[in-house]
């Protein structure tokens, strides 16, 4: 998979250069590329922000850099994302679905947003990582990344995905590693027990009790 992030403030993407997502894209399955929209700007500063018609706090980025930067790298196969708090709240569904996309184009707002005619005009997929609002979109973006990765073939094992929270609907069961004792604590006899049976109920128990206890909603909406 492709993927081109335009942004005013590329820098802000070292997390992408980490870990798996930096594995992945060794590996050849994940291409990311970050794309200055300031490079695409017409005005002779580079300027990408103006005051709202109407009045209003803050400045809003303007359509043409967006739009230009946009078009220049859109192919037939090409999805748009623009992380917004308008969007559909992000699920493990909309991950899976971008996952199977060739190439993906994210619009990184910032201040107060971008003009609406860039909405209008590119019609992307707006999508929301909460309820509540950030100072730009560099931080959603990677979210999105991050997410969308894991259910790309060869990124990570399909044994992690479907054990993990949201996978069947619950939160995951709890985790422990070396040592057997910590702080007085000590790892849940059954699994050191080798009993693969009754390791496997213990875990449905577990997970089943922490999304009851935690997200009762979760279960509501099964």
């Amino acid at each position: 998979m492709k993927i081109d992030i335009l942004t005013l403030f590329p820098e802000s993407f070292s997390y992408l250069n980490s870990s798996i997502i930096k594995r992945a894209q060794e590996g050849g399955q994940l291409e990311i590329n970050l794309v200055d929209i300031r490079q695409f700007s017409k005005n002779k500063h580079k300027k990408c922000d103006d005051t709202p018609f109407g009045g209003g706090a803050g400045m809003l980025m303007t359509p043409q850099p967006i739009f230009d930067a946009v078009k220049s790298l859109q192919q037939p196969n090409s999805h748009i994302v623009f992380p917004s708090p308008s969007g559909q709240t992000l699920s493990p569904q909309i991950a899976q679905d971008l996952a199977k996309k060739e190439h993906l184009i994210f619009i990184c707002g910032h201040y107060e947003g971008i003009d609406q005619r860039v909405l209008d005009l590119l019609n992307p997929q707006e999508i929301s990582i909460g309820d509540y609002v950030l100072t730009g979109g560099e931080l959603p973006t990677m979210v999105i990344v991050d997410c969308l990765s894991r259910f790309i073939d060869g990124v990570i094992s399909k044994e992690s995905l479907c054990e993990e929270s949201f996978s069947n609907g619950s939160l995951e069961y709890p985790q422990y590693t070396r040592p057997q004792i910590f702080e007085g604590l000590a790892v849940p006899e059954v699994l050191l027990s080798g009993n693969h049976a009754q390791i496997a109920k213990w875990r449905e128990e577990e997970s089943k009790k922490r999304t009851q206890n935690r997200r009762p909603d979760l279960i509501k909406e099964k």
